[in-house]
Protein backbone atom coordinates (compact mmCIF):
# COMPACT_ATOMS: atom_id res chain seq x y z
CA UNK A 1 0.00 0.00 0.00
CA UNK A 2 2.87 2.36 0.89
CA UNK A 3 4.56 1.58 -2.41
CA UNK A 4 1.39 2.44 -4.36
CA UNK A 5 1.07 5.70 -2.47
CA UNK A 6 4.70 6.67 -3.20
CA UNK A 7 4.28 5.93 -6.92
CA UNK A 8 1.16 8.11 -7.02
CA UNK A 9 3.05 10.91 -5.26
CA UNK A 10 5.88 10.91 -7.81
CA UNK A 11 3.41 11.02 -10.68
CA UNK A 12 1.39 13.76 -9.02
CA UNK A 13 4.32 15.98 -8.05
CA UNK A 14 6.57 15.55 -11.06
CA UNK A 15 6.25 19.23 -12.04
CA UNK A 16 6.47 20.76 -8.56
CA UNK A 17 9.35 23.13 -7.74
CA UNK A 18 12.20 21.07 -6.41
CA UNK A 19 10.90 17.78 -7.70
CA UNK A 20 13.40 15.36 -9.13
CA UNK A 21 14.13 16.05 -12.76
CA UNK A 22 15.86 13.62 -15.15
CA UNK A 23 19.29 15.30 -14.87
CA UNK A 24 21.87 12.73 -15.83
CA UNK A 25 24.25 11.86 -13.03
CA UNK A 26 22.29 13.87 -10.44
CA UNK A 27 22.42 11.05 -7.90
CA UNK A 28 25.22 10.37 -5.45
CA UNK A 29 27.00 7.28 -6.50
CA UNK A 30 26.63 4.49 -3.95
CA UNK A 31 27.42 1.50 -6.11
CA UNK A 32 24.32 -0.63 -6.56
CA UNK A 33 24.43 -4.13 -8.01
CA UNK A 34 21.10 -3.54 -9.70
CA UNK A 35 22.54 -0.50 -11.50
CA UNK A 36 25.58 -2.54 -12.47
CA UNK A 37 23.36 -5.26 -13.90
CA UNK A 38 21.36 -2.69 -15.84
CA UNK A 39 24.56 -1.14 -17.13
CA UNK A 40 25.98 -4.50 -18.25
CA UNK A 41 22.70 -5.43 -19.89
CA UNK A 42 22.47 -2.05 -21.65
CA UNK A 43 26.12 -2.20 -22.61
CA UNK A 44 25.59 -5.57 -24.30
CA UNK A 45 22.71 -4.05 -26.25
CA UNK A 46 24.89 -1.15 -27.36
CA UNK A 47 27.66 -3.54 -28.38
CA UNK A 48 25.14 -5.48 -30.43
CA UNK A 49 24.41 -2.47 -32.64
CA UNK A 50 25.92 -2.43 -36.11
CA UNK A 51 29.08 -0.38 -36.59
CA UNK A 52 27.21 2.24 -38.57
CA UNK A 53 25.06 3.06 -35.56
CA UNK A 54 28.01 3.12 -33.14
CA UNK A 55 30.08 5.54 -35.16
CA UNK A 56 28.28 8.63 -33.87
CA UNK A 57 26.09 7.61 -30.94
CA UNK A 58 23.51 10.34 -30.36
CA UNK A 59 22.13 11.63 -27.11
CA UNK A 60 18.69 10.18 -27.86
CA UNK A 61 20.14 6.73 -28.51
CA UNK A 62 22.02 6.96 -25.23
CA UNK A 63 18.90 8.02 -23.33
CA UNK A 64 16.88 5.13 -24.76
CA UNK A 65 19.53 2.56 -23.87
CA UNK A 66 20.28 3.78 -20.35
CA UNK A 67 18.13 3.14 -17.29
CA UNK A 68 17.61 6.25 -15.18
CA UNK A 69 18.74 5.87 -11.58
CA UNK A 70 15.34 6.95 -10.25
CA UNK A 71 13.52 4.14 -12.12
CA UNK A 72 15.03 1.18 -10.29
CA UNK A 73 12.04 0.24 -8.21
CA UNK A 74 9.92 -1.25 -10.99
CA UNK A 75 12.24 -4.17 -11.71
CA UNK A 76 14.07 -4.67 -8.45
CA UNK A 77 13.74 -8.42 -8.56
CA UNK A 78 14.95 -8.67 -12.14
CA UNK A 79 18.15 -10.65 -12.53
CA UNK A 80 20.23 -12.18 -15.26
CA UNK A 81 18.52 -15.11 -17.01
CA UNK A 82 20.01 -18.48 -16.06
CA UNK A 83 22.69 -19.61 -18.50
CA UNK A 84 21.75 -22.40 -20.86
CA UNK A 85 24.26 -25.25 -20.85
CA UNK A 86 24.62 -27.42 -23.90
CA UNK A 87 26.54 -30.65 -24.34
CA UNK A 88 30.01 -29.99 -25.78
CA UNK A 89 32.02 -32.24 -28.02
CA UNK A 90 35.11 -33.39 -26.08
CA UNK A 91 37.45 -32.76 -29.04
CA UNK A 92 36.11 -29.25 -29.50
CA UNK A 93 36.53 -28.58 -25.77
CA UNK A 94 40.16 -29.77 -25.77
CA UNK A 95 40.99 -27.71 -28.86
CA UNK A 96 39.39 -24.60 -27.33
CA UNK A 97 41.30 -25.09 -24.07
CA UNK A 98 44.59 -25.41 -25.96
CA UNK A 99 43.81 -22.21 -27.88
CA UNK A 100 43.06 -20.33 -24.65
CA UNK A 101 46.37 -21.44 -23.11
CA UNK A 102 48.25 -20.38 -26.23
CA UNK A 103 46.56 -16.95 -26.25
CA UNK A 104 47.28 -16.49 -22.56
CA UNK A 105 50.99 -17.26 -23.03
CA UNK A 106 51.15 -14.73 -25.89
CA UNK A 107 49.51 -12.08 -23.72
CA UNK A 108 52.09 -12.61 -20.98
CA UNK A 109 54.89 -12.10 -23.51
CA UNK A 110 53.48 -8.82 -24.89
CA UNK A 111 55.57 -5.79 -23.73
CA UNK A 112 52.57 -3.42 -23.82
CA UNK A 113 50.67 -5.60 -21.33
CA UNK A 114 53.55 -5.57 -18.86
CA UNK A 115 53.97 -1.85 -19.46
CA UNK A 116 50.32 -1.16 -18.74
CA UNK A 117 50.56 -3.09 -15.48
CA UNK A 118 53.67 -1.15 -14.47
CA UNK A 119 51.95 2.11 -15.34
CA UNK A 120 49.27 1.31 -12.78
CA UNK A 121 51.68 0.62 -9.95
CA UNK A 122 52.19 4.27 -8.89
CA UNK A 123 48.44 4.68 -8.46
CA UNK A 124 48.44 1.98 -5.80
CA UNK A 125 51.53 3.48 -4.17
CA UNK A 126 49.71 6.62 -3.05
CA UNK A 127 49.86 7.45 0.64
CA UNK A 128 46.75 5.88 2.18
CA UNK A 129 45.18 8.21 4.71
CA UNK A 130 41.89 6.59 5.72
CA UNK A 131 40.83 3.11 6.76
CA UNK A 132 38.31 2.88 3.92
CA UNK A 133 41.08 3.69 1.44
CA UNK A 134 43.32 0.94 2.83
CA UNK A 135 40.50 -1.61 2.76
CA UNK A 136 39.58 -0.86 -0.83
CA UNK A 137 43.21 -0.81 -1.95
CA UNK A 138 43.62 -4.35 -0.61
CA UNK A 139 40.38 -5.39 -2.29
CA UNK A 140 41.52 -3.98 -5.63
CA UNK A 141 44.89 -5.81 -5.47
CA UNK A 142 43.14 -9.06 -4.58
CA UNK A 143 40.73 -8.74 -7.48
CA UNK A 144 43.61 -8.01 -9.87
CA UNK A 145 45.38 -11.17 -8.70
CA UNK A 146 42.24 -13.25 -9.20
CA UNK A 147 41.47 -11.79 -12.65
CA UNK A 148 44.72 -11.44 -14.65
CA UNK A 149 42.77 -11.05 -17.91
CA UNK A 150 40.58 -8.25 -16.61
CA UNK A 151 41.57 -5.91 -19.43
CA UNK A 152 39.84 -8.13 -21.99
CA UNK A 153 36.39 -7.39 -20.55
CA UNK A 154 33.99 -5.27 -22.57
CA UNK A 155 33.51 -2.80 -19.70
CA UNK A 156 36.10 0.02 -19.47
CA UNK A 157 38.74 -0.66 -16.81
CA UNK A 158 38.72 2.04 -14.15
CA UNK A 159 40.88 2.02 -11.00
CA UNK A 160 39.04 1.06 -7.83
CA UNK A 161 39.13 4.10 -5.54
CA UNK A 162 37.72 4.64 -2.05
CA UNK A 163 34.14 5.83 -1.88
CA UNK A 164 34.86 8.17 1.02
CA UNK A 165 37.96 10.19 1.70
CA UNK A 166 38.02 11.81 5.11
CA UNK A 167 37.08 15.45 5.46
CA UNK A 168 40.23 16.00 7.52
CA UNK A 169 42.54 14.73 4.76
CA UNK A 170 43.49 18.18 3.50
CA UNK A 171 46.64 17.07 1.67
CA UNK A 172 46.51 13.96 -0.48
CA UNK A 173 50.30 13.83 -0.85
CA UNK A 174 50.98 13.25 2.85
CA UNK A 175 52.54 16.65 3.59
CA UNK A 176 52.85 17.66 7.27
CA UNK A 177 49.66 19.29 8.56
CA UNK A 178 51.34 22.55 9.63
CA UNK A 179 54.47 24.03 8.04
CA UNK A 180 56.41 27.10 9.20
CA UNK A 181 54.76 29.16 6.46
CA UNK A 182 51.31 28.01 7.56
CA UNK A 183 52.07 28.92 11.18
CA UNK A 184 53.06 32.41 10.04
CA UNK A 185 49.82 32.72 8.06
CA UNK A 186 47.80 31.57 11.08
CA UNK A 187 49.39 34.30 13.22
CA UNK A 188 48.52 36.85 10.52
CA UNK A 189 44.87 35.71 10.59
CA UNK A 190 44.71 35.89 14.38
CA UNK A 191 46.14 39.38 14.31
CA UNK A 192 43.55 40.54 11.76
CA UNK A 193 40.62 38.91 13.55
CA UNK A 194 41.55 40.25 16.97
CA UNK A 195 41.81 43.89 15.85
CA UNK A 196 39.06 46.32 16.86
CA UNK A 197 37.93 46.69 13.24
CA UNK A 198 38.95 43.82 10.97
CA UNK A 199 40.27 44.97 7.59
CA UNK A 200 38.04 42.88 5.29
CA UNK A 201 40.10 43.66 2.20
CA UNK A 202 43.26 42.41 3.85
CA UNK A 203 41.35 39.41 5.21
CA UNK A 204 40.24 38.50 1.67
CA UNK A 205 43.83 38.66 0.41
CA UNK A 206 44.97 36.34 3.19
CA UNK A 207 42.02 33.98 2.63
CA UNK A 208 42.47 33.53 -1.13
CA UNK A 209 45.21 30.82 -0.80
CA UNK A 210 43.18 29.02 1.91
CA UNK A 211 42.14 29.63 5.51
CA UNK A 212 43.66 27.73 8.47
CA UNK A 213 41.19 25.38 10.13
CA UNK A 214 41.39 27.10 13.53
CA UNK A 215 40.18 30.48 12.24
CA UNK A 216 37.97 29.33 9.34
CA UNK A 217 34.59 29.57 11.18
CA UNK A 218 34.93 33.22 12.21
CA UNK A 219 36.57 34.13 8.88
CA UNK A 220 33.69 32.61 6.91
CA UNK A 221 31.18 34.52 9.03
CA UNK A 222 33.01 37.77 8.30
CA UNK A 223 33.51 37.15 4.56
CA UNK A 224 29.85 36.10 4.18
CA UNK A 225 28.74 39.46 5.54
CA UNK A 226 27.01 37.71 8.43
CA UNK A 227 29.35 39.03 11.12
CA UNK A 228 30.29 42.75 11.36
CA UNK A 229 34.00 43.69 11.19
CA UNK A 230 33.72 45.65 14.44
CA UNK A 231 34.78 43.44 17.34
CA UNK A 232 32.40 45.03 19.88
CA UNK A 233 29.31 44.41 17.73
CA UNK A 234 29.94 40.74 16.97
CA UNK A 235 28.56 39.13 20.11
CA UNK A 236 25.32 41.12 20.05
CA UNK A 237 24.89 40.53 16.30
CA UNK A 238 25.28 36.77 16.67
CA UNK A 239 22.82 36.70 19.56
CA UNK A 240 20.24 38.77 17.66
CA UNK A 241 20.53 36.78 14.38
CA UNK A 242 20.33 33.43 16.15
CA UNK A 243 17.21 34.50 18.03
CA UNK A 244 15.73 35.79 14.78
CA UNK A 245 16.27 32.42 13.08
CA UNK A 246 14.59 30.46 15.86
CA UNK A 247 11.78 33.00 15.74
CA UNK A 248 11.26 31.90 12.12
CA UNK A 249 11.18 28.29 13.34
CA UNK A 250 8.43 29.06 15.82
CA UNK A 251 6.49 31.10 13.27
CA UNK A 252 6.78 28.97 10.13
CA UNK A 253 7.97 25.44 10.83
CA UNK A 254 4.58 24.08 11.89
CA UNK A 255 3.19 25.11 8.50
CA UNK A 256 5.12 22.21 6.89
CA UNK A 257 2.03 20.07 7.51
CA UNK A 258 -0.29 22.51 5.71
CA UNK A 259 -1.41 21.49 2.25
CA UNK A 260 0.27 24.34 0.32
CA UNK A 261 3.66 23.63 1.97
CA UNK A 262 3.41 19.87 2.30
CA UNK A 263 4.96 19.09 -1.10
CA UNK A 264 7.96 21.35 -0.42
CA UNK A 265 8.62 19.74 2.96
CA UNK A 266 8.15 16.25 1.55
CA UNK A 267 10.71 16.90 -1.19
CA UNK A 268 13.20 18.23 1.37
CA UNK A 269 12.54 15.20 3.56
CA UNK A 270 13.32 12.91 0.60
CA UNK A 271 16.50 14.74 -0.43
CA UNK A 272 18.14 15.07 2.99
CA UNK A 273 19.23 11.38 3.30
CA UNK A 274 20.83 11.70 -0.16
CA UNK A 275 23.08 14.52 1.06
CA UNK A 276 26.60 13.03 1.28
CA UNK A 277 25.18 9.54 1.93
CA UNK A 278 28.60 7.98 2.43
CA UNK A 279 29.60 10.28 5.33
CA UNK A 280 28.12 9.01 8.63
CA UNK A 281 27.78 12.53 10.07
CA UNK A 282 24.99 13.40 7.64
CA UNK A 283 23.06 10.20 8.29
CA UNK A 284 22.46 11.02 11.95
CA UNK A 285 18.76 11.78 12.59
CA UNK A 286 19.58 14.91 14.60
CA UNK A 287 21.68 16.35 11.75
CA UNK A 288 18.95 15.54 9.22
CA UNK A 289 16.38 17.34 11.39
CA UNK A 290 18.63 20.41 11.47
CA UNK A 291 18.97 20.36 7.68
CA UNK A 292 15.22 19.98 7.22
CA UNK A 293 14.53 23.06 9.35
CA UNK A 294 17.19 25.15 7.59
CA UNK A 295 15.96 24.26 4.09
CA UNK A 296 12.26 24.60 4.87
CA UNK A 297 12.64 28.03 6.49
CA UNK A 298 14.78 29.21 3.56
CA UNK A 299 12.18 27.97 1.03
CA UNK A 300 9.33 29.68 2.90
CA UNK A 301 11.22 32.99 3.02
CA UNK A 302 12.17 32.82 -0.69
CA UNK A 303 8.95 32.01 -2.55
CA UNK A 304 10.37 33.22 -5.89
CA UNK A 305 12.44 30.06 -6.09
CA UNK A 306 11.28 27.84 -3.25
CA UNK A 307 13.22 24.68 -2.59
CA UNK A 308 15.09 23.22 -5.57
CA UNK A 309 17.03 19.98 -5.50
CA UNK A 310 20.71 20.82 -5.07
CA UNK A 311 20.25 23.54 -2.46
CA UNK A 312 20.49 20.80 0.19
CA UNK A 313 24.16 20.30 -0.75
CA UNK A 314 25.00 23.95 -0.09
CA UNK A 315 24.31 23.64 3.66
CA UNK A 316 26.95 20.95 4.27
CA UNK A 317 30.20 23.01 4.05
CA UNK A 318 28.86 25.62 6.46
CA UNK A 319 27.61 22.96 8.87
CA UNK A 320 30.95 21.12 8.87
CA UNK A 321 32.99 24.31 9.32
CA UNK A 322 30.87 25.62 12.21
CA UNK A 323 30.80 22.16 13.80
CA UNK A 324 34.61 21.96 13.63
CA UNK A 325 34.71 25.03 15.90
CA UNK A 326 33.53 22.79 18.75
CA UNK A 327 35.10 19.45 17.75
CA UNK A 328 38.79 18.59 17.87
CA UNK A 329 38.67 15.17 16.20
CA UNK A 330 37.47 14.22 12.71
CA UNK A 331 33.92 15.41 12.27
CA UNK A 332 32.68 12.80 9.77
CA UNK A 333 32.08 10.24 12.53
CA UNK A 334 31.30 12.66 15.34
CA UNK A 335 28.07 12.07 17.32
CA UNK A 336 26.41 15.50 17.38
CA UNK A 337 24.04 14.55 20.21
CA UNK A 338 26.99 14.83 22.57
CA UNK A 339 27.03 18.61 22.07
CA UNK A 340 24.95 20.93 24.21
CA UNK A 341 21.65 22.30 22.94
CA UNK A 342 23.00 25.88 22.82
CA UNK A 343 25.98 24.86 20.66
CA UNK A 344 23.73 22.96 18.24
CA UNK A 345 21.39 25.95 18.01
CA UNK A 346 24.28 28.28 17.20
CA UNK A 347 25.63 25.91 14.50
CA UNK A 348 22.17 25.62 12.94
CA UNK A 349 21.44 29.35 12.92
CA UNK A 350 24.89 30.30 11.58
CA UNK A 351 24.62 27.68 8.82
CA UNK A 352 21.22 29.08 7.83
CA UNK A 353 22.34 32.72 7.63
CA UNK A 354 25.61 32.02 5.78
CA UNK A 355 23.83 29.78 3.27
CA UNK A 356 21.23 32.53 2.79
CA UNK A 357 23.98 35.09 2.11
CA UNK A 358 25.50 32.74 -0.49
CA UNK A 359 22.16 32.10 -2.23
CA UNK A 360 21.34 35.81 -2.34
CA UNK A 361 24.08 36.17 -4.96
CA UNK A 362 23.02 33.20 -7.13
CA UNK A 363 19.26 33.01 -6.59
CA UNK A 364 18.55 33.21 -10.34
CA UNK A 365 20.12 29.72 -10.49
CA UNK A 366 17.04 28.39 -8.71
CA UNK A 367 14.11 30.47 -9.95
CA UNK A 368 11.69 29.15 -12.58
CA UNK A 369 13.54 27.52 -15.52
CA UNK A 370 16.83 28.26 -13.69
CA UNK A 371 17.95 31.04 -16.08
CA UNK A 372 21.16 31.69 -14.14
CA UNK A 373 22.40 28.16 -14.78
CA UNK A 374 21.36 28.31 -18.43
CA UNK A 375 23.42 31.49 -18.94
CA UNK A 376 26.44 30.12 -17.08
CA UNK A 377 26.47 26.88 -19.08
CA UNK A 378 26.28 28.88 -22.32
CA UNK A 379 29.12 31.13 -21.12
CA UNK A 380 31.17 28.01 -20.26
CA UNK A 381 30.65 26.67 -23.79
CA UNK A 382 31.81 29.95 -25.34
CA UNK A 383 34.79 30.15 -23.00
CA UNK A 384 35.96 26.58 -23.70
CA UNK A 385 35.62 27.17 -27.45
CA UNK A 386 38.16 30.01 -27.08
CA UNK A 387 40.46 28.25 -24.62
CA UNK A 388 40.65 24.81 -26.23
CA UNK A 389 38.87 24.41 -29.56
CA UNK A 390 40.07 20.79 -29.81
CA UNK A 391 38.06 19.76 -26.74
CA UNK A 392 35.11 21.88 -27.89
CA UNK A 393 35.08 20.30 -31.35
CA UNK A 394 35.44 16.85 -29.79
CA UNK A 395 32.19 17.44 -27.90
CA UNK A 396 30.48 18.63 -31.07
CA UNK A 397 31.69 15.63 -33.03
CA UNK A 398 30.10 13.18 -30.60
CA UNK A 399 27.01 15.33 -29.95
CA UNK A 400 27.77 16.05 -26.31
CA UNK A 401 25.92 19.13 -25.06
CA UNK A 402 27.48 21.15 -22.25
CA UNK A 403 24.14 21.21 -20.44
CA UNK A 404 24.30 17.43 -20.06
CA UNK A 405 27.27 17.60 -17.67
CA UNK A 406 27.79 21.27 -16.71
CA UNK A 407 24.25 21.78 -15.38
CA UNK A 408 25.23 19.85 -12.25
CA UNK A 409 28.52 21.76 -12.01
CA UNK A 410 26.61 25.05 -11.82
CA UNK A 411 23.63 23.80 -9.80
CA UNK A 412 25.78 22.19 -7.08
CA UNK A 413 28.90 24.41 -7.36
CA UNK A 414 31.04 21.33 -8.21
CA UNK A 415 30.12 19.72 -4.87
CA UNK A 416 29.15 16.44 -6.56
CA UNK A 417 32.48 16.37 -8.45
CA UNK A 418 34.86 17.02 -5.51
CA UNK A 419 35.37 15.53 -2.03
CA UNK A 420 33.85 17.68 0.71
CA UNK A 421 37.27 18.66 2.07
CA UNK A 422 38.09 20.10 -1.37
CA UNK A 423 34.81 22.00 -1.51
CA UNK A 424 35.62 23.66 1.83
CA UNK A 425 39.04 24.72 0.53
CA UNK A 426 37.45 25.94 -2.72
CA UNK A 427 34.94 28.03 -0.79
CA UNK A 428 37.76 29.75 1.10
CA UNK A 429 38.70 31.34 -2.21
CA UNK A 430 35.11 31.83 -3.41
CA UNK A 431 34.35 33.91 -0.33
CA UNK A 432 37.57 35.88 -0.72
CA UNK A 433 37.01 36.52 -4.44
CA UNK A 434 34.54 39.27 -5.49
CA UNK A 435 31.44 37.49 -6.82
CA UNK A 436 33.21 34.18 -6.25
CA UNK A 437 30.11 31.96 -6.32
CA UNK A 438 28.40 33.76 -9.19
CA UNK A 439 31.27 34.84 -11.49
CA UNK A 440 34.60 33.24 -10.58
CA UNK A 441 32.96 29.80 -10.46
CA UNK A 442 32.60 29.92 -14.26
CA UNK A 443 36.39 30.07 -14.70
CA UNK A 444 36.91 27.32 -12.13
CA UNK A 445 34.56 25.09 -14.15
CA UNK A 446 36.47 25.90 -17.35
CA UNK A 447 39.82 25.08 -15.70
CA UNK A 448 38.30 21.90 -14.22
CA UNK A 449 37.11 20.75 -17.66
CA UNK A 450 40.44 21.43 -19.38
CA UNK A 451 42.22 19.59 -16.55
CA UNK A 452 40.78 16.37 -18.05
CA UNK A 453 41.42 17.18 -21.73
CA UNK A 454 43.60 14.09 -22.33
CA UNK A 455 40.97 11.75 -20.87
CA UNK A 456 38.24 13.56 -22.82
CA UNK A 457 40.07 13.27 -26.14
CA UNK A 458 40.74 9.57 -25.50
CA UNK A 459 36.99 8.85 -25.36
CA UNK A 460 35.51 8.38 -28.81
CA UNK A 461 31.80 7.88 -28.27
CA UNK A 462 28.95 9.73 -26.60
CA UNK A 463 28.38 7.27 -23.78
CA UNK A 464 32.04 7.08 -22.80
CA UNK A 465 32.34 10.87 -22.70
CA UNK A 466 29.28 11.33 -20.54
CA UNK A 467 30.32 8.57 -18.15
CA UNK A 468 33.76 10.18 -17.78
CA UNK A 469 32.40 13.69 -17.21
CA UNK A 470 29.95 12.49 -14.56
CA UNK A 471 32.47 10.31 -12.68
CA UNK A 472 35.75 12.22 -12.74
CA UNK A 473 38.42 10.61 -10.49
CA UNK A 474 38.93 13.34 -7.86
CA UNK A 475 38.59 11.22 -4.71
CA UNK A 476 42.30 11.62 -3.88
CA UNK A 477 42.36 15.39 -4.39
CA UNK A 478 43.52 17.71 -1.62
CA UNK A 479 44.73 21.27 -1.12
CA UNK A 480 47.46 21.02 -3.73
CA UNK A 481 45.13 20.05 -6.59
CA UNK A 482 42.57 22.71 -5.61
CA UNK A 483 45.35 25.30 -5.43
CA UNK A 484 46.48 24.49 -8.98
CA UNK A 485 42.89 24.53 -10.21
CA UNK A 486 42.26 27.97 -8.68
CA UNK A 487 45.51 29.34 -10.10
CA UNK A 488 44.49 28.26 -13.60
CA UNK A 489 40.99 29.69 -13.08
CA UNK A 490 42.48 33.03 -12.03
CA UNK A 491 44.66 33.05 -15.14
CA UNK A 492 41.61 32.46 -17.33
CA UNK A 493 39.66 35.17 -15.56
CA UNK A 494 42.54 37.60 -16.00
CA UNK A 495 42.68 36.83 -19.74
CA UNK A 496 38.97 36.74 -20.59
CA UNK A 497 36.82 38.47 -17.94
CA UNK A 498 37.72 42.01 -19.02
CA UNK A 499 38.21 41.20 -22.69
CA UNK A 500 34.72 40.67 -24.21
CA UNK A 501 36.04 40.72 -27.78
CA UNK A 502 38.22 37.73 -26.96
CA UNK A 503 35.55 36.07 -24.87
CA UNK A 504 33.18 35.64 -27.81
CA UNK A 505 33.76 34.45 -31.34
Amino acid sequence: MAADHSKQFWKRSAKLPGSIQPVYGAQHPPLDQRLTKNFIRDRSKVNALPMKGKKASSFHEFARSTSDAWDIGDDEEEDFPPPSFEALNSKVALATAAQVLENHSKLREKPEWSQSISDEVPINCKVIKSSSEAHLSRASSDSLARNPLQKQQSLPLRPIIPLVARISDQNASGMPPMTVREKTRLEKFKQLLSSTNTDLEELRKCSWPGIPREVRPVTWRLLSGYLPPNMERRKLTLQRKREEYFGFIEQYYDSRNEEHHQDTYRQIHIDIPRTNPLIPLFQQPLVQEIFERILFIWAIRHPASGYVQGINDLVTPFFVVFLSEHVEEDVENFAVQSLSKDILRSIEADSFWCMSKLLDGIQDNYTFAQPGIQKKVKALEELVSRIDDQVHNHFRRYEVEYLQFAFRWMNNLLMRELPLRCTIRLWDTYQAEPEGFSHFHLYVCAAFLIKWRKEILDEEDFQGLLMLLQNLPTIHWGNEEIGLLLAEAYRLKYMFADAPNHYRR
